[in-house]
């Protein structure tokens, strides 16, 4: 069965600004759209501070004005993205799966599981034991959000993802409604009692993507470009 699994690039990022990081994903995006990008793609990174708002956001759910923002040195970017205001900092695991859904068969709803899916295992190789809570698409523990997911799809190619909270600042968390959600606290997998450090979470993310994704990953140098690496030849 293996044989017949299709490989898929796996790209450690390190830690980029979102801008960069956002500009990367729909240039790949569209390589893998219009059959430039011979495999799809999972961008492993970590951002500096910056809430993102989904394309249906309600700015009221950040409880913080410009001047503040600047002064903490947080950014705010509006993207494509679905659901509501969320935070990326330092110490969250986020990742970009460049798919195309419909050469997988698989629809929104299972790929959003399998998203959700591969962050339980993650926290539980870390000990922690989460689950989904039909409030809203992510992981949990308890009350208490771990993870957060939010897709976007271009003629069946996906980009954005998911982001898990292995030891980040939790604070700029209080300065909005997380997801749109008001009354909850974000958590971590670190104040959740999480053993892994965020180079042991990465290294389990492979086997785990491998066997939910049915795919061969293999990696790719954070410093190579992949459009290089993986283009097809031009016709002649």
């Amino acid at each position: 069965m293996r044989a017949n699994r299709e490989q898929a690039a796996l790209r450690d990022l390190g830690l980029m600004a979102y801008s960069a990081a956002h500009a990367l994903q729909v240039d790949l995006a569209a390589q893998r759209r219009q059959g430039g990008l011979a495999h799809d793609l999972f961008l492993m990174v970590e951002h500096p501070p910056v809430y993102t708002l989904g394309r249906h956001a309600n700015p009221a759910h950040l409880g913080a004005d410009a001047d503040f923002l600047r002064n903490k040195g947080i950014e705010l970017v509006v993207v494509e993205r679905g659901g509501e205001i969320t935070f990326h900092g330092p110490g969250q695991l986020v990742v970009y799966p460049i798919l195309d859904l419909r050469r997988r068969r698989l629809g929104v709803r299972d790929y959003v599981l399998l998203l959700e899916e591969l962050m339980l295992r993650l926290a539980e190789d870390c000990g922690v034991i989460a689950r989904r809570d039909p409030r809203n698409h992510g992981v949990w523990v308890g009350d208490n959000k771990l993870g957060s997911i939010g897709i976007a799809i271009r003629h069946g190619v996906s980009f954005h993802g998911l982001a898990l909270n292995v030891d980040p600042d939790l604070e700029p968390f209080l300065w909005i409604n997380p997801c749109g959600l008001t009354g909850i606290t974000m958590t971590s997998l670190a104040r959740e009692g999480g053993r892994c450090t965020m180079a042991q979470i990465k290294a389990r993310l492979p086997h785990h993507l491998a066997e939910l994704f049915a795919l061969i990953p293999y990696p790719l140098d954070r410093d190579q470009l992949p459009a290089n690496r993986l283009c097809r030849p031009s016709p002649p």
